[in-house]
């Protein structure tokens, strides 16, 4: 569970986001939309407790949130394997769940090559693996399919539907029908805020 009351949110004194008022229910999955810069990101930055609000409050639900960057954000002196290896217990014992998220993103040839020798979109469905991988009950996608071409996003996202089963959810998406797979309920930003969508 997630709840967003009143929430505010400035950078040097310059308003992102005012009155963000609402309540993700535990397994519940919600989609935000909106156009780039507008503060999907720094909503979900927000949920996550990696920045605080100027104003309002977050309560979270959830033991600990799993995370996917808009940018893959892989360490790099660790090979693919290595940097999902290193949300579980980082041993050899948890390697080889390591391997097999790598295996469901179609990345199981790539598991010792590093982030320098991957493709924008190898990088990204590596970072997806890892948000994955880690046993959180809040998962936050931010715009998880960008780097990917039409021939993966269908496999991907056939994958997140699996895997957001019983998490609560919050992913930002330029889609349409990314939220309309993924979501129960859709929140589009309107004046400074996020309300209700269609």
């Amino acid at each position: 569970m997630i709840r967003f009351d009143a929430l505010a949110l400035a950078y040097d004194g310059k308003p992102v986001l005012t009155g963000v008022t609402f309540r993700a229910a535990p397994g519940e999955h919600i989609a935000l939309m909106g156009p780039s810069g507008c503060g999907k990101t720094s909503l979900l930055r927000l949920a996550a407790g990696l920045i605080s609000p100027t104003a309002g409050t977050v309560e979270r639900g959830a033991r600990r949130p799993a995370y996917a960057f808009q940018e893959p954000r892989l360490l790099p002196w660790l090979t693919a394997a290595e940097n999902v290896n290193a949300v579980l217990e980082g041993t050899a014992a948890s390697m080889p769940a390591a391997l097999r998220w790598l295996d469901a993103v179609g990345l199981a040839g790539a598991a010792d090559r590093f982030p320098r020798e991957l493709s924008g979109g190898m990088a990204q469905r590596v970072n997806l693996a890892r948000a994955l991988a880690r046993d959180g009950d809040l998962l936050l996608l931010d715009e998880p399919l960008k780097e990917l071409d039409e021939a993966l996003r269908e496999d991907i996202l056939s994958l997140l539907e699996r895997c957001a089963a019983g998490r609560t959810l919050l992913i930002t998406t330029h889609d349409i029908r990314v939220a309309q797979a993924l979501a129960d309920r859709l929140y589009v930003y309107r004046n400074g805020t996020f309300v209700p969508g269609p």
